[in-house]
């Protein structure tokens, strides 16, 4: 049996101290400091002491919603998060291309509120042959020359913009990756994220995820509890293998498990796709004046019948208050429960049918930071129904919060920040009728256990240097993790 104790530690909004014995990867118990374990200290196998030193321990965190692999590419692509226009972006094109790339993909441009109009022409002008494709920070556009379209046999409009399955399809070309080369990407960025107190996440990587995780946690040492989603294209596949919501995968030391069978209904808020009841200002004319519902309907219900009468739970992507609403509609013909990833517009009543389904409510709080301009041009009027969190929690509907990275940053801090300040930068609160208080959104950053640390449950823990009750939310957003545990084992530490 192996045994740790955690001395001198903190729990949040508790004065006293208390020491915090984890016995073969569980927390046994925990005790006032100085008092004896059971059985006591010097009578069982030795117990290896680690002090805690007055610092406040949380369990571990969870990101209910990431793309590991894009979110582990982001630094080797050329930045275009803050870039203000279209004409800045192509600047920067022409400054990768001075530079002698021989390509250039860039990721995390936002023109929703760019004065000026993005055109392959632009794009083309200053690359010529050197293929371009910068990917918007939502994912759910590229922006792409002449050149790029040509290579990967796709037909470009005028304005150089692929949407929702266009965009998908050539996102996953461009993660085609050699799988060492792609494994070495996201070990630094699982290790970045257990410096952030981060021991678990939901991985929605659009490709067969099962074989890749199995590779990656085959030691059983990767620093990360990982569940994989499953995509409509590998439906039948998973199926047919035996793949079932919360199965553990053999050979990764248990630590990775199946998601969920997700589907992508619409599309998003930045690509001006995502499925309103309203149309968006000023594109009354255009082709899909309401956003694009990408799966429809008599197909959604289908796909999730068949997920869930093959054992797995569906994760269903829904963004405009249209799409949340005939996703509710379909959780109800199914009679299955799940999840709506995003969740971002709704209407008042179907908050209440969030909660009477028994549906978890997956979102993103930074991306109402991210996204509150945009929402207040195009969904004027609305944005009192935009990223309801207060009014999800009072309702009773389970929250799970998530970054959906490379969106946003594979920080749970920065999510709880958001959603308990609803402010970034010194701005203004934007809705903050819509926060949730600390503890909520702490609960809903752990997977699942709850924001106590409990006797009884797995040693996933994180030690911060701050009580996260009483700390400021500029405090909680650059929270500092001394020391990061995954049943009982240091994945951080910067105790000792």
């Amino acid at each position: 049996m192996s045994r740790l104790l955690l001395e001198g530690a903190r729990l949040p909004g508790a004065p006293e101290a208390v020491d915090v014995l984890v016995a073969d990867g569980v927390v046994a118990e925990v005790v006032p400091h100085g008092a004896p374990t059971t059985p006591p200290d010097g009578d069982g196998p030795r117990v290896e002491r680690i002090p805690v030193s007055g610092r406040w321990i949380v369990p571990g965190l969870h990101d209910r919603h990431v793309h590991l692999s894009q979110w582990a590419m982001v630094t080797r692509r050329v930045d275009l998060a803050g870039v203000g226009s279209a004409a800045a972006a192509v600047e920067l094109v022409r400054t990768a291309i001075d530079a002698g790339a021989p390509e250039v993909i860039g990721f995390g441009y936002r023109d929703g509120l760019w004065a000026d109009a993005t055109t392959s022409a632009a794009l083309d002008a200053v690359s010529g042959d050197v293929p371009v494709v910068l990917v918007a920070a939502d994912l759910h556009a590229c922006w792409i020359n002449t050149a790029a379209a040509r290579r990967h046999g796709v037909d470009v409009p005028g304005d150089g913009i692929l949407r929702e399955g266009d965009c998908f399809r050539l996102v996953r070309e461009l993660d085609d990756v050699a799988d060492d080369m792609l494994d070495g990407w996201v070990a630094d960025a699982a290790v970045a994220a257990a410096a952030r107190g981060v021991v678990g996440v939901t991985d929605y990587e659009m490709r067969w995820n099962r074989d890749d995780w199995a590779r990656r946690a085959a030691d059983g040492r990767f620093p990360l509890r990982v569940a994989f989603g499953v995509y409509p294209q590998h439906l039948d596949r998973a199926i047919d293998e035996g793949l079932r919501t919360g199965a553990i995968v053999g050979g990764t030391g248990g630590l990775v498990t199946v998601g969920g069978a997700k589907v992508i209904t619409d599309g998003s808020l930045n690509t001006r796709t995502a499925w309103c009841f309203d149309p968006y200002p000023g594109l009354e004319d255009d082709e899909h004046p309401f956003g694009i519902a990408t799966v429809p309907y008599d197909e959604l219900v289908p796909l999730m019948r068949r997920a869930h009468e093959g054992g797995l739970i569906p994760a269903v992507h829904a963004i405009g208050d249209q799409a949340n609403a005939r996703v509710l509609d379909a959780f109800e013909e199914v009679g299955c429960r799940g999840s709506v990833e995003h969740a971002q517009l709704l209407r008042h009543d179907d908050v209440a049918r969030f909660a009477r389904l028994g549906i978890i409510a997956s979102v993103q709080p930074e991306h109402a930071m991210d996204d509150r301009d945009v929402a207040d041009r195009y969904w004027t009027g609305r944005t009192d129904r935009a990223f309801m969190l207060a009014e999800l929690q009072a309702a009773g509907v389970e929250l799970a919060l998530g970054s959906d990275a490379p969106v946003a940053p594979l920080d749970p801090w920065v999510a709880i920040a958001a959603a308990v300040g609803r402010t970034r930068d010194g701005r203004e609160p934007w809705h903050p009728e819509q926060a949730i208080d600390v503890r909520a959104a702490l609960a809903a950053s752990t997977g699942g256990t709850g924001a106590e640390v409990r006797v009884g449950a797995r040693a996933d823990l994180t030690v911060v240097e701050l009580d996260p009750y009483a700390a400021s939310v500029e405090r909680l957003r650059t929270m500092p993790v001394a020391a990061t545990l995954m049943g009982g084992r240091l994945t951080h530490d910067t105790i000792r």
